[in-house]
């Protein structure tokens, strides 16, 4: 089992929100419940490996191989119209492979998706997050539809609320952690880091061998989707009116 991994590791510093005013100190209930959906699926699952039920040794190994095939997507069996496989779309964004797996996409889903909530409203997040997360599965399930491969993970849908954050909020300073740059700390504007992030999942999309353990195609698709329902739902709501000086005393106003 080869599950989509996290995208990377960036932390919000300053953002900008000219159009909406502040969103700092949001409560984000949508995204703090996806976090604790995700989180006690793990928990309650094989993939943890803290419950008992499961066993140990070779039958938790066992145990974990029919719990992705159960509820995550494998491309070959979606295709043929197994009713159980059209549900897993939506299931497969809450199991994770490990723990690496879920606290990297929980730590980018909470520090993103709280200001990208904030901004869209609760119910335009949720109706981004789910419908994008599904369509990026979907994406890559098209594109590998013989694999036997079960994917499973959120990194779809966080994918989505990082190209719907772009949009939102491009003047946002990211401090990014730069592999080239020995790990040193790095602020960077949203519209320089993201962008960059989408460019290296590109690039391994187009090296990665068939049925690949991460699913870049699909941070890909999310991606592009989150983007655009941003940019239809809010291009005409982030544009900044300037308020005219007031005219001298005496004068009037045109």
């Amino acid at each position: 089992m080869h599950p989509v991994t996290s995208c990377s590791v960036f932390m919000i510093r300053k953002w900008y929100a000219p159009a909406a005013g502040t969103v700092r100190g949001t409560s984000a209930p949508v995204t703090r419940t996806l976090v604790a959906l995700c989180c006690l699926a793990f928990l309650i699952g094989p993939a943890a490996g803290l419950n008992p039920a499961y066993g140990s040794g070779d039958e938790l190994l066992a145990a974990q191989r029919d719990y992705f095939r159960r509820w995550g997507v494998i491309p070959a069996d979606l295709f043929e119209g197994s009713p159980g496989g059209l549900l897993t779309p939506a299931t497969a964004l809450f199991v994770h492979g490990g723990w690496v797996h879920l606290l990297g996409n929980m730590l980018f889903l909470h520090v993103f998706g709280a200001m990208t909530e904030a901004r869209m409203g609760r119910a335009r997040f949720t109706l981004c997050y789910a419908g994008c997360g599904c369509l990026a599965l979907l994406g890559y399930a098209a594109a590998n539809a013989g694999s036997e491969r079960a994917l499973v993970g959120a990194s779809g849908a966080i994918s989505a609320v990082l190209g719907a954050f772009l949009f939102l909020f491009p003047r946002a300073r990211v401090t990014s952690l730069l592999p080239f740059l020995f790990f040193l700390p790095v602020r960077l504007p949203a519209w320089v880091v993201l962008p960059f992030w989408a460019a290296l999942q590109w690039a391994a999309a187009g090296q990665a061998a068939e049925g690949p353990g991460v699913a870049y195609l699909a941070h890909l698709i999310g991606f592009g989707l989150g983007f655009g329902y941003a940019w239809v739902r809010f291009g005409g709501a982030t544009t900044v009116k300037a308020t005219p000086a007031p005219a001298p005393e005496g004068e009037n106003q045109p």
